[in-house]
């Protein structure tokens, strides 16, 4: 597994509600500032189903994220699996009105790991500064 994670000043109801609701996730869910995600659904509890449209905003590439949840502790953990069976788990912790993420996913094998980390981690940092401009 590979492992990202970021400590957002935030609390946790915040930074609970801005991972995982469609509203939210359209305005953070992309690596860099060339890239948007114009659109989002989710339907947050075991067994539902999220997708997250990410594309590059000159229309060059773009996929759909495709995932569905198989356990949510409110305000605690989120593990789902992506359509290509890989798992992911986001765990949340607070502390003194920060909140700390750590996100472990299964690589994929058509990119470097160390690629895949950094794009991951650009995404939590992306996640990171949306929650505190809030």
């Amino acid at each position: 597994m590979i492992t990202v994670e970021a400590t957002i000043n935030a609390s946790l109801a915040t930074v609970w509600e801005c991972f995982n609701q469609p509203e939210h996730v359209i305005n953070w869910c992309f690596a860099s500032d060339d890239w948007h995600a114009p659109r989002a659904t989710g339907d947050l509890k075991v067994g539902g189903q999220f997708t997250t449209r990410m594309e590059a905003k000159d229309g060059s590439f773009g996929f759909d994220l495709t995932g569905y949840y198989d356990e949510i502790v409110p305000n605690a953990l989120v593990k789902y699996h992506l359509e290509d069976y890989r798992n992911v788990e986001v765990h949340f912790s607070e502390k003194d009105n920060e909140v700390h993420i750590v996100e472990k996913f299964d690589p994929e094998s058509e990119n470097p790991q160390d690629m895949q980390q950094m794009g991951w981690q650009m995404i939590l940092n992306n996640f990171k500064k949306y929650v505190e401009s809030l």
